[in-house]
């Protein structure tokens, strides 16, 4: 697996990063450890949760996905070899009204996410939210006090318009507070014109790592999803059908669909393929609850895409 370089830092990841937002949730703790086995045993070494997975679920409470990361570098004895990025900046159960990106509240959750990982230091530490309530000085003091102190490597910032990041970026600089290497959008084959506008050349001027999230659209581009079939009954799949089944979002998935099928391949794999083409792009992150769907993910970084499949997925 061909590393790339995340930012300006001098991490090495791979291409492809694992989401853990499953871990603890749709895959237990014994299907996570088979998909962290075979994306380890691929080459993967770049993994991405953060403190609120799982909240959602009735009966947790958040940070169900860092513990059964963090049993199973511990099990494996392997954290040296793997790149953690979790994130900071929800509310957890046991503390719903801490949030946001205080100082009070980072020191706080960062203790929690390093024994919930069984680690003493955390690769990548990401700002969930933007926190505008709270000094972007603030924030990024605490960020560099983690650094400085050991227990943070890199810091990066997830779901910022331009014009914040630009400004914790200048405030970083002005201050000569650490700053962030790299950014988290929401960015994919139907969602595309907040990144592509004005995140994509601020990213790429100033080298920040991009690892977009949602990269297969809730699971809209995996092709499970089909003009006229009965939905799934989840609150995904609610959510697939407000932010995605519609006229552009169906053509977006007809395209995809057809480079698929000249190239004998997965629906997912040419979504995941565009994204690794697309020049600023780090590693697009994609969860799997099984060893086999990961293996098909993984797939997408042999997937050679012709400019003729570029012009058509770009439609």
């Amino acid at each position: 697996m061909d590393m790339r370089t995340l930012g300006r830092t001098g991490l090495q990841v791979a291409p492809l990063c694992l989401g853990g937002n499953v871990f603890g949730w749709s895959a237990d703790e014994a299907a996570s450890f088979e998909v962290l086995d075979a994306y380890a045993a691929a080459g993967g070494n770049f993994i991405d949760t953060a403190d609120v997975y799982s909240r959602w679920v009735p009966g947790h409470s958040g940070g169900e996905s860092e513990l059964v990361l963090g049993r199973w570098m511990h099990v494996r004895g392997n954290r040296a070899e793997m790149i953690i990025a979790t994130k900071v900046a929800s509310g957890m159960a046991d503390a719903p009204n801490r949030s946001g990106l205080s100082r009070q509240w980072i020191m706080r959750a960062v203790e929690d996410s390093l024994g919930r990982l069984q680690t003493d230091y955390i690769d990548l530490y990401q700002a969930h939210w933007d926190d505008q309530n709270t000094p972007l000085e603030e924030t990024l003091r605490a960020f560099d006090d983690l650094i400085r102190q050991g227990k943070v490597r890199y810091i990066g910032a997830s779901n910022y318009r331009s014009w914040r990041l630009m400004q914790a970026l200048w405030t970083s600089d002005r201050h000569n507070y650490a700053s962030y290497v790299c950014l988290q959008p929401r960015y994919n084959l139907v969602v595309r014109d907040e990144y592509e506008q004005e995140l994509e050349p601020l990213c790429r001027s100033m080298g920040i790592g991009v690892i977009p999230y949602a990269a297969l659209a809730g699971g809209f581009l995996s092709g499970k999803y089909r003009r006229g079939d009965e939905l799934p009954q989840s609150v995904r799949a609610d959510s697939v059908k407000q932010r995605y089944m519609h006229e552009r979002g169906f053509a977006v998935l007809d395209a995809v669909l057809a480079v698929a099928e000249r190239h004998n391949a997965k629906p997912a794999q040419v979504a995941l393929a565009w994204l690794l083409h697309r020049p600023g792009i780090t590693a697009p992150i994609a969860s799997a609850t099984s060893a086999a769907q990961l293996q098909e993910l993984l797939g997408s970084l042999t997937l050679k895409l012709s400019d003729e499949d570029v012009k058509a997925l770009d439609g």
